[in-house]
């Protein structure tokens, strides 16, 4: 898992390659929290996300709920697989998506 993070204005993106697992999840979150808080919106973009387990599940939870008393949290380009888990974990109904 890499993460690669872009600012425009008070706006952070995040981009993020591998899997986002039991293993990788801890490092996500740390890297993302520590990066988010200067941060009024948030980005992530999983265009290079093979796999998302239930821990990762968790840090995007827990990062949208960190961003929404700010401006807010967009997650973009998802693939299908990733977009399956949404779906059918009702995630996709609780997160804003975008260009799927």
């Amino acid at each position: 898992m890499n993460i690669e993070f872009t600012r425009d204005g008070s706006t952070l993106t995040a981009v993020i390659t591998g899997r986002i697992d039991t293993n990788s999840a801890p490092e996500t979150e740390e890297k993302i929290m520590s990066e988010i808080k200067d941060a009024d919106k948030l980005v992530l973009d999983i265009a290079h996300v093979d796999y998302i387990s239930s821990a990762g599940l968790r840090v995007l939870l827990l990062l949208h709920k960190t961003m929404q008393p700010k401006g807010g949290m967009k997650v973009i380009h998802i693939n299908e697989t990733v977009q399956e888990v949404l779906d059918i974990t009702g995630f996709a109904d609780i997160l804003t998506l975008d260009e799927r």
